[in-house]
């Protein structure tokens, strides 16, 4: 296998890969990419078994071959190397050559006959969506996912495509059991005339957080299906693949309060009370973030304390006419829900002290979060 490829355009599709290959190093080949030398260009690959990705990128190959080496160390050469092409040479032991002006490396390689496949992809049945929607989408609705949750299908997030006459609905659900965020935005029907009605499906955390990046890229319009136990997302070129998790997700719609139902409702500038939560939860417990809120008519009090450093409190103009309501927050879940937010103002709603908090963006009314309060 020999080629030759701009140092930037190889940088690039290592750069896409590092989040996917394994870390943990269970298989050591799962820590390599595999690099396809084609006639029509190179495809890089990587997978930890759950997720794949595969890109092809432009290069000279004048012979043809499979190899597949360390992911992390061709990163860290490739970032070190200046612009300019660079020369790939795979010899039959799989020691593979990199030579970039008078800079030569050898690196050891192994096998690519060893590197698990990735599944077959059926190119039909794909939907169309909006690359900035559906990446604003992930961005308002991954914080709430669970981390290594105990309960293994909160570690995931709820994606639902919803065909209705000439329209097709997108929602996404992620919730940790203590916070729960849904949003949902309209795209373009471009599925076929059986197609079903209603897809549901979950899909890990971290392919999330790879089509979030992917998204961020922005040339090229995304394209998403699902098949009975995978996700298929591509863009401009790109495929990633993600097996989906199997179990039954929670009610989220139980959880979230219908706004007629919930009669003490508080405005308030959205900067001002990120702010001030920053500030007050300075002094709260280190593993509680536990901030007292006080709403009364007019206005909102935030007070926080910690016998071993002292207390805080700050108060907020807002609108607010129902009866003083005082109840408790886990701050950085306040947080996170207000960093995603992109009006001025803020609505949250609740029905007594330890109901669930239903926050609202008046600009954005295809998005809710719902943040469960503590007793402090």
């Amino acid at each position: 296998m020999k080629l030759r490829i701009e140092r930037d355009e190889l940088l690039t599709g290592l750069q896409r890969v590092q989040g996917v290959v394994e870390k943990r190093n269970t298989m050591p080949i799962l820590s390599n990419i595999l690099l396809e030398a084609r006639s029509d260009g190179v495809n890089i690959i990587a997978t930890d078994l759950e997720i794949g990705m595969r890109g092809l990128y432009k290069a000279a190959v004048t012979q043809t071959g499979s190899v597949t080496l360390s992911a992390r160390k061709l990163y860290e050469i490739l970032k070190e190397l200046r612009e300019g092409e660079i020369e790939l040479t795979v010899a039959d032991n799989n020691w593979t050559t990199i030579q970039a002006g008078k800079s030569q490396f050898k690196i050891v390689g192994l096998p690519s006959q060893d590197y698990p496949a990735l599944p077959s992809i059926e190119r039909e049945g794909l939907t169309p969506l909006t690359g900035v929607g559906f990446g604003d989408l992930i961005r308002k609705t991954l914080f709430a996912v669970g981390d290594n949750d105990a309960r293994y299908i909160l570690n995931g997030l709820l994606v639902t495509l919803t065909a209705i006459e000439k329209k097709t609905m997108l929602r996404l659900v992620g919730t940790d059991g203590h916070r729960l965020a849904v949003a949902e935005q309209e795209v373009t029907e471009a599925s076929a005339k059986d197609a079903p009605r209603e897809i549901k499906a979950i899909i890990p955390k971290k392919a999330a957080l790879e089509m979030r990046r992917l998204l961020e890229e922005e040339d090229g319009e995304p394209l998403i299906g699902f098949s009975k136990n995978l996700m298929i997302f591509r863009k401009s070129g790109l495929l990633l693949t993600s097996r989906l998790m199997e179990g039954t997700y929670p009610n989220y719609q139980q959880v979230v309060p219908k706004d007629k139902e919930v009669e003490k409702r508080v405005t308030v500038d959205r900067a001002e009370l990120e702010g001030a939560l920053r500030r007050v939860a300075v002094l709260s417990r280190d593993k509680t973030h536990a901030v007292r809120v006080t709403f009364a008519p007019g206005r909102i009090t935030l007070f926080s304390s910690n016998p071993d450093f002292g207390e805080a409190t700050e108060e907020l103009q807002a609108r607010y006419e129902g009866q003083t309501l005082v109840t408790g927050f886990n701050a950085r879940y306040l947080l996170d829900v207000l960093a995603v937010m992109d009006g001025d103002g803020v609505t949250l709603q609740m029905e007594a002290p330890l109901s669930p908090c239903l926050i609202r963006d008046p600009e954005s009314p295809g998005f809710a979060s719902v943040v469960m309060p503590v007793k402090v």
